[in-house]
């Protein structure tokens, strides 16, 4: 059976994903089979398998680091926020519905057992699992229905490495707040302390590690500095700083503004723009915020007319309709896709809180039906002819992956964006997605401008638009796997390895 480690935070966004992304890396490097394993995550930014069950992104990329193929037991309940108080919920890559918070509670115990099938499958396939938790084990309103931290830890008998956010501040207080709000058979699974996200002089923390080690009896294993190092997020709160205007016009960069929805999801499918040094991308909030860039992509959204109507009720629909009519281009993926047409509904509840009807934005004769079945599927194809200043897309390759609730057709005859087939078919039958008419482009498919070429092309049409040279090749893969090595090697740096080794049994 696989040796087994848990990383756990003093809170959300303290690191855990992180510091899980870079042990899995490093146990590849020792030539161990390793997979990542987080039993309950909660995030809009998920990722579809070969077999097209959906899962946590975050998971999709600790197994990318790790050299292992994403499978939906390595995020086996992913739940989806549709709005404050309620989410869709994925069962083993399935979703089995939309329940309110409350509901959810009183019945995620039951899902127990799908947990532990899916961790005892990896378990005979693996040499390691690092698990993540979610938030934080001293959550005491949740402990007794726990099946993400302490809890998990106990069922798999796992140790636990406790990780705070120095750069926060409080990171002591943090750590041994943690340790003492747990019982006694549960702060004796933690086998070691980590301080993440630092900036400064090491040396300066060294009496406050003494104490530390000192109140709870756990040693201090390792002080990771603030790494310039870039994966791809979890979710869209820590990720997503916007870049000013003026800075990309006095650099005379491609100005790409993403249009930051409140249930903004799967925003990775743009940062391969953001490993270019031609582009500026910058995520907005408001018409302010907006000016006149040189295109305007509208990503995905987990409640599509919720964020339409936010957009309205701030300024913002107002102010890219105006912009796509001086002939700034505008691309929507997915939601922001669906968006662009001319209405949407919802009969069903599908994304929202009930039956709704919604007028789209009208920059595409498209309506969209929203049903109860959810599509999950990879394709690969290749773009067609592409119009505009997006034209050096046509005839390129193209694949990605969906993951949405609603059906959009054209009114009226428009040229498609891509011809794909789904890769986990039986049928290589092709099918027509999208849209491309010389100004709004929309697509389905996630990850598209992952493919070979496609962010160059896109860069290089808005950079010819402006007059400027064009964008220099960019390999996103291997860009992404140098980013695993920097990070494994920032650990290598500052964390206690033989300690950690240890701690597995290794």
């Amino acid at each position: 059976m696989a040796k087994k480690l848990m990383i756990q935070g003093t809170m959300s966004s303290a690191g855990k994903s992180f510091l899980t992304a870079g042990l899995l890396r490093i146990l590849k490097q020792e030539g161990l089979r390793a997979a990542p394993f987080k039993s309950q995550n909660m995030a809009l930014n998920s990722y579809i398998t070969r077999e097209g069950l959906e899962m946590g992104r975050a998971q999709a990329v600790q197994a990318e680091a790790a050299g292992a193929e994403p499978s939906a037991d390595m995020n086996p309940v992913l739940l989806k926020p549709t709005s404050d108080m309620g989410s869709q919920v994925i069962v083993q890559g399935v979703p089995i519905g939309n329940m309110p918070a409350r509901e959810y509670f009183a019945f995620k115990k039951q899902l127990v057992p799908r947990i532990l099938e899916s961790f005892h499958r990896l378990e005979q396939q693996y040499d390691v699992i690092v698990m993540e938790g979610a938030g934080s084990p001293a959550e005491i309103n949740l402990k007794q229905d726990d099946i993400v931290n302490m809890g998990l830890a106990r069922l798999v008998d796992a140790p636990v490495l406790l990780a705070g956010d120095i750069d926060r501040g409080g990171v002591f207080a943090q750590l041994y707040g943690t340790a003492a709000l747990l019982e006694p058979e549960e702060r004796a699974r933690i086998k070691g302390l980590v301080i993440n996200k630092f900036r400064g002089d090491k040396g300066l923390l060294e009496p406050g590690i003494r104490m530390l080690q000192e109140l709870c009896g756990i040693p201090v294993l390792g002080v990771i500095p603030m790494l310039d190092v870039r994966i791809e997020e979890e979710d869209g709160q820590s990720g997503l700083e916007g870049v000013g205007r003026e800075a990309a016009a006095r650099a005379g960069q491609a100005d790409i503004a993403v249009i930051r929805f409140p249930r903004i999801s799967n925003f990775t499918d743009f940062q391969v723009f953001s490993c270019m040094p031609e582009v500026c991308l910058r995520y907005v909030s408001s018409s302010a915020e907006l000016g006149s860039p040189d295109l305007i992509f509208l990503p995905g959204s987990k409640n599509t007319i919720g964020d339409l109507l936010w957009m309205r009720g701030n300024g913002l629909e107002a102010a890219v309709q105006k912009l796509a009519s001086q002939g700034v281009p505008v691309f929507g993926i997915c939601g922001g896709y669906q968006m662009m047409g001319e209405e949407l509904t919802d009969e069903a509840g599908a994304e929202s809180d009930g039956p709704r009807t919604a007028r789209g934005m009208g920059l595409i004769p498209a309506v969209t039906r929203f049903g109860t079945e959810k599509v999950r599927t990879r394709v690969s194809g290749a773009f067609g002819t592409v119009t505009g200043p997006l034209s050096g897309l046509s005839g390129l390759p193209a694949e990605g992956y969906e993951i949405h609730m609603g059906v959009t057709r054209m009114r009226e005859q428009r040229l498609p964006l891509t011809y794909l087939s789904e890769t986990q078919a039986d049928s290589k039958r092709m099918k027509q997605d999208g849209v491309s008419d010389g100004r709004c482009y929309g697509t389905y498919v996630h990850g598209i401008f992952d493919s070979p070429g496609a962010a160059e092309a896109v860069a290089d049409g808005l950079l010819k638009k402006k007059g400027a040279a064009a964008a220099g090749p960019v390999d996103y893969e291997a860009w992404k796997q140098g980013q695993y090595d920097r990070l494994a090697e920032g650990l290598r740096r500052n964390l206690d390895l033989d300690g950690v080794f240890r701690i597995l049994g290794l």
